[in-house]
């Protein structure tokens, strides 16, 4: 005859998911900001010193009005050169984009990959309330998926 064992009824464990989610927890909260009237060669000297991409374009009031990026200056720099001319000083309102996809800033972080993969972006503003709080880029989703591959989630 076999041995018979009896543990008696198995607890249930629940793992608890305690590692940040949000696009809040990894969003960059100190922008390089931009206005409108600002000068395009102000904008590509920021760019080159400050080794970023882009950034998001606020009026007076410090509300979203458009974001400028390498790819819209090189609209300038293209078209200096179709007419033989120096970059001039035009302003950030000629090139930036004025139509901008904003994602809220308790979004997931993996809705918000979603949307970098179906839209194509490299940043996105993050908004609060109406209010810009801060930008997410592709590299920020990469970096938070690296610190969640340890975990599980549903």
């Amino acid at each position: 005859m076999g041995i018979k064992s009896f543990q008696g009824v198995r607890k249930v464990v629940k793992k608890e998911f305690d590692a940040p989610i949000l696009v809040e927890d990894y969003m960059t909260k100190k922008l390089i900001t931009f206005s409108p009237d600002q000068s395009i060669l102000t904008v590509m000297e920021h760019l080159a010193k400050y080794h970023i991409s882009g950034g998001p374009v606020l009026d007076n009031n410090g509300f979203l009005v458009g974001i400028i990026s390498e790819a819209d200056c090189m609209k300038q720099i293209s078209e200096s050169r179709y007419f033989n001319q120096p970059i001039l000083d035009k302003s950030v309102e000629r090139f930036m984009t004025k139509e901008v996809e904003t994602i809220p800033h308790d979004m997931s972080i993996f809705d918000a990959a979603g949307i970098f993969d179906k839209h194509k972006r490299r940043r996105l503003p993050v908004m609060k309330n109406g209010i810009l709080v801060g930008q997410i880029s592709r590299k920020d989703i990469v970096i938070a998926a690296l610190k969640l591959s340890g975990h599980n989630w549903k």
